[in-house]
């Protein structure tokens, strides 16, 4: 089959075309014909940071976490799937599982689960990862109906799915955006758009909540962002992180008593921990997609399995609206 590699890690690292063995089917996975996958900002760090990661697999490297696509071929014990079901989920591209970057991909059946029926194999690609991040951080952090729940980065790739969650939650949602585009992005969503460049945290938690703070923050920028994180929230209240890789002075944490949640949404893949709740979120995704709740934005380029370069740079530029997907 053909696949796209990585040879070496690095700066400039580049894919390469290969073709090696199609994978064999094993209990307990599914052997899928990928017809797209989408790139994530953990796929670009890979590229970059060498073996500095513990995500890095062994190269030559075939990446992608995220696809939808066909089931070709069932292995012993998995009785959810059978050939010829669409389906879609984070299921590789990291340590030791197999990547996306494929004509074929071998995915673990608890990781994955069936294509929601309204969504195309692009759509469908773009929604894993950031759907269970979002999720994650949402449930976590004790979402509400009728909660006023502010996004970081609500045009993002997590952020936009993590404002529609939060709508079908029934909670009141705000998002930060920089730009008329990712404004205007975060308002057809059903969210009150506010802008982090010419409004300051103070003026927006004083127009939007007469002072008092959110009542939950989904931070899908983190680092240093957290600070207004904790700034914008109310007392008791609860933040959720995306991006937490940083040191961060916690006192105003500490006198606001907030919950602070991380979300890693990887380590069940990492760890083979707990992977059939991947699974679940998946189902409960789809069916959320499927009920009008839920539709991933699409990036406007489209790239093939040969360009995956230029989608990998796409993302990075940071000039893109929307989730990037890749075609098999």
């Amino acid at each position: 089959m053909k696949v796209m590699q990585l040879t070496e890690y690095g700066e400039h690292a580049e894919f390469t075309p290969a073709e090696i063995d199609k994978p064999e089917v094993t209990d307990g996975h599914v052997l899928v014909k990928v017809a797209a996958s989408s790139v994530n900002t953990v796929d670009t760090m890979i590229r970059r940071m060498c073996k500095e990661l513990p995500l890095s697999p062994d190269t030559p490297a075939v990446l992608g976490m995220d696809f939808a696509g066909t089931v070709v071929s069932v292995g012993g014990g998995v009785t959810e799937f059978a050939e010829g079901d669409e389906v879609y989920g984070c299921a590789g591209g990291l340590a030791a599982l197999p990547g996306s970057l494929a004509e074929f991909m071998l995915a673990d059946s608890r990781l994955i689960a069936k294509k929601p029926n309204n969504l195309s194999m692009r759509e469908a690609a773009a929604l894993p990862l950031g759907g269970i991040t979002a999720y994650e951080g949402l449930q976590r952090a004790g979402i509400t109906a009728g909660q006023k729940v502010l996004v970081h980065g609500g045009s993002g790739g997590v952020g936009h799915v993590a404002l529609q969650l939060a709508k079908h939650y029934g909670a009141e949602v705000y998002s930060t955006g920089g730009g008329e585009q990712q404004l205007k992005l975060i308002e057809s969503l059903g969210a009150t758009p506010i802008n982090y460049v010419t409004e300051s945290v103070d003026s927006y938690v004083a127009a939007h909540t007469d002072g008092i703070g959110f009542g939950l923050v989904f931070d899908s920028v983190g680092g240093a962002n957290m600070t207004k994180s904790f700034e914008a929230t109310r007392l008791n209240g609860h933040v959720a992180s995306t991006v937490a890789l940083c040191e961060l002075d916690l006192t105003l944490a500490h006198f606001k008593g907030l919950s602070l949640h991380v979300v890693f949404m990887l380590i069940p893949m990492l760890y083979d921990f707990q992977r059939h709740v991947h699974g679940e979120v998946l189902r409960t995704l789809a069916s959320i997609a499927e009920a009008g709740g839920l539709k991933p934005i699409l990036d406007e380029n489209q790239y093939g399995l040969d360009e995956v370069g230029l989608a990998h740079a796409r993302l990075e530029s940071g000039e893109g609206m929307g989730k990037v997907v890749v075609e098999i």
